[in-house]
């Protein structure tokens, strides 16, 4: 399999002039421009409601929360379904400081991805490796080099 070289956002955070319909729509209910991305891309649509629920759960638990993990998630996720260029550092900082932004630039690129499809990178470890055929009974380890008997 040829690795494909990783892509640019289509359109950047700050481009609203882009795409009108996904920032007003962001404007007027971020929440349900966030639902919809998170459903489009697979996920439970209520993964957004985590973060505006989060920091008040956590504050009551005395548990400092700075990163909201949903929209955290769904940009790392999406970063990655498509091979686009990133760190987790900037999208930390997106994630914390751009919020809304963030939701309207993963919805306008779900949009473009949508009517240009393209292959979707596929991030994962090496090859797997099938069970052996005869397992080793209970109480011993599979080993490289043999089967260990395992003590505890």
């Amino acid at each position: 399999m040829a690795v494909q070289p990783l892509t640019q956002w289509e359109t950047g955070l700050l481009s609203c002039c882009d795409d009108i319909n996904s920032c007003c729509y962001g404007f007027w209910c971020c929440p349900c421009l966030a639902c919809t991305v998170s459903g489009n891309a697979g996920e439970n649509r209520c993964l957004p409601l985590c973060d505006i629920c989060s920091p008040a759960i956590a504050s009551a638990c005395s548990i400092p929360l700075c990163v909201p993990p949903a929209v955290l998630a769904m940009r790392v996720g999406i970063r990655h379904r498509y091979g686009i260029k990133g760190s987790y550092c900037k999208d930390i900082a997106t994630s914390c400081f751009c919020v809304w932004c963030s939701w309207c630039q993963m919805h306008r690129e779900m949009k473009y991805r949508k009517k240009n499809p393209t292959n979707i990178v596929s991030i994962q470890p090496g090859p797997m490796r099938s069970a052996p055929a005869n397992p080793p009974p209970a109480g011993f380890v599979s080993h490289p080099q043999g089967v260990v008997v395992a003590s505890y």
